[in-house]
């Protein structure tokens, strides 16, 4: 069964930085593609970020500002430069391959929710 805990949302200004993480288990991280999406108020859930051991993906809206990492049972994403627009709530998933498609990934956690103030 695979499970996933984001957490480390919260207030942040423009131009700030946040660490979100994604606690699942060794196992987990191993077997599946990681990956991070988001989802503003009224709009889809959007592809942010993903990893599978040492190959990583982004989207054009967090290159160079988030950075997708993990360690033996916890996945990160680290968020640099903030602006207004990444306001969201995040979500952590997992799935049998790299997708920049939610439906890509059975897997998914609760959300936590990133305001960016300016």
């Amino acid at each position: 069964q695979v499970q996933l805990v984001e957490s480390g949302g919260g207030l942040v200004q423009v131009g700030g930085s946040l660490r979100l993480s994604c606690a699942t288990s060794e196992y987990t991280i191993g077997a599946y593609n990681m990956g991070w999406f988001r989802q503003a108020p009224g709009k889809e859930r959007e592809f942010v970020a993903a990893m599978r051991w040492e190959t990583k993906y982004y989207a054009d809206s967090g290159k160079g500002r988030f950075t997708i990492s993990s360690d033996k049972s916890t996945v990160y994403l680290q968020m640099n430069s903030v602006k207004p627009e990444d306001t969201s709530v995040y979500y952590c998933a997992a799935g049998p391959s790299f997708s920049r498609s939610k439906e890509g990934y059975p897997y998914w956690g609760q959300g936590t929710q990133v305001t960016v103030s300016s």
